[in-house]
């Protein structure tokens, strides 16, 4: 039984994922597997079947892909924002390392692909991810910033939080004081 790939832009999360698989159960399509970015089918898709999912995948914010290049950088996107945010624990090599060998690509041609499509360097996207990591677990509030910033693979504390404040213009530390003034103010209301 052939199996196919579609990939799929800005599919990022779970409630991306429950989307795209209604869609396909509405066309009929069965799928054999969902990723972030990606779903297999094990059907073939027509071109009425594919211009079909195209414009309800749209409807959601979500778009169907189809050049070569588009979908690698998709790929980039995804293994960055599955090893950040849906790890237990952040790969021990370096990340060029790691997103090469999951894509199983040289390092040296995905920065500048990467670049010239998104505008950013692929570390300016990890280190945005890291960062909105860093923040959600903050909101959390069941680990410290030494703990964070160890799980998270900063050499120091000094490092995260000057990598915080250079993203987001607080400090960590500020950053959670709002957050427990906006629950302060949310219950005198």
């Amino acid at each position: 039984m052939p199996f196919m790939k579609l990939y799929i832009k800005y599919m990022v999360s779970l409630r991306c994922k429950m989307v795209v698989i209604d869609e396909l159960k509405k066309l009929g399509l069965q799928h054999t597997g969902v990723e972030l970015g990606m779903v297999e089918i094990s059907d073939d898709i027509t071109n009425e079947q594919r211009e079909l999912l195209k414009t309800d995948l749209q409807k959601s914010g979500l778009e169907l892909i189809d050049d070569k290049k588009s979908i690698l950088i998709e790929k980039i996107k995804n293994v960055i924002i599955d090893m950040i945010h849906y790890s237990d624990e952040l790969p021990k090599v370096n990340y060029s390392e790691y997103i090469s060998e999951k894509l199983n690509y040289d390092y040296t041609y995905l920065p500048n692909l990467f670049s010239e499509f998104r505008g950013i360097t692929i570390q300016q996207f990890i280190i945005m991810h890291k960062i909105e990591k860093v923040k959600e677990l903050l909101l959390y509030d069941e680990l410290n910033l030494t703990e964070i910033s160890y799980k998270l693979h900063y050499s120091s504390v000094a490092h995260l939080s000057n990598q915080f404040k250079k993203v987001t213009g607080l400090s960590p530390t500020f950053y959670k004081k709002l957050k427990e003034l906006r629950r302060g103010n949310l219950e005198n209301v």
